[in-house]
């Protein structure tokens, strides 16, 4: 009965999203009057809700971020499914919220790996980054975990030490934490290596058991060419969004906005700002 009602409010929320995300005619603005959006074209890769509560909400982020990023002049498409090749012609950046998203079918892997290989970019946040097969899915996105091995601390606080303050994804973020979940017990990619935007000291919960005090990359952008592929690709990622509360949290969103810009090969504030409602007056 619940798996039945989160699909139910999960097909709901995608056919709402979906529809209003219909990219208009060439040089015909949404809803008819407004200039048509010159951003980057984005694919949110959602799924169906997994946790209680505030957690784990794929569905309301689909539908949300949607909302964000189609006023910050971008194109946006999503779905709950993982998409088609058709779906991601024209994409510069796929946004992957779903748990778990490592676990692919040879067909879904090899979509995946045609539109790196002509430079389509990736952000993975929170489990997104877990799978059978983290060796593999290490060298998409820079580190992965394994699905069903106890490495992650529960909601805990996650106090962010920032790595590279001078990378204009974390301009102007001190230090701070977050009510959240970090993972421990990753596998990095090798050949290249990530590049290390946040850490964080894990924190001393039940499942953390030897691990607690250990310092963890837990955000990170990372570039990689696969083999065949005609140029590199960007992925970032952020290891957080267990409550999904923290998505709207004003020292959060702006990296999301910035790492999802980068990975799209956009400039680092080409969502940054809201467009003007439409027939909204200047001098009001």
């Amino acid at each position: 009965m619940k798996r039945g009602l989160y699909l139910s409010i999960a097909v709901a929320l995608l056919c709402a999203t979906v529809g209003a995300q219909q990219t208009p005619p060439a040089g015909q603005g949404r809803g008819g009057g407004q200039p048509a959006p010159t951003g980057p074209h984005i694919y949110i890769r959602a799924g169906l809700k997994s946790h209680g509560p505030g957690q784990h909400d794929y569905p309301q982020f689909l539908a949300d971020w949607s909302k964000v990023l189609t006023e910050r002049n971008a194109v946006v498409d999503g779905s709950l499914h993982f998409p088609k090749a058709q779906e991601l012609e024209g994409v510069d950046v796929m946004v992957m919220y779903k748990g778990d998203a490592g676990g692919m079918t040879p067909e879904e892997k090899a979509t995946l790996e045609a539109f790196l290989k002509r430079g389509g970019g990736l952000v993975s946040l929170h489990d997104t980054l877990c799978g059978p097969d983290p060796a593999y899915y290490s060298t998409i996105v820079g580190g992965a975990k394994k699905h069903g091995e106890v490495n992650y601390t529960l909601e805990a606080d996650i106090p962010y030490t920032v790595a590279d303050k001078s990378n204009p994804i974390m301009e102007g973020v001190p230090d701070f934490s977050i009510k959240d979940e970090a993972f421990f017990l990753m596998t990095w990619a090798q050949a290249p290596k990530i590049h290390v935007l946040a850490n964080a000291t894990i924190a001393d919960t039940p499942s953390a058991k030897g691990h607690v005090g250990e310092l963890v990359p837990q955000l990170w952008t990372y570039e990689n060419t696969l083999a065949g592929g005609t140029q590199p690709y960007r992925a970032f990622v952020w290891m957080q969004g267990h409550n999904y509360s923290n998505f709207a949290d004003p020292k959060i969103q702006p990296m999301l906005l910035k790492g999802i810009a980068w990975a799209a090969k956009k400039p680092y504030d080409a969502l940054m700002t809201v467009r003007a409602a439409r027939g909204r007056s200047s001098g009001h």
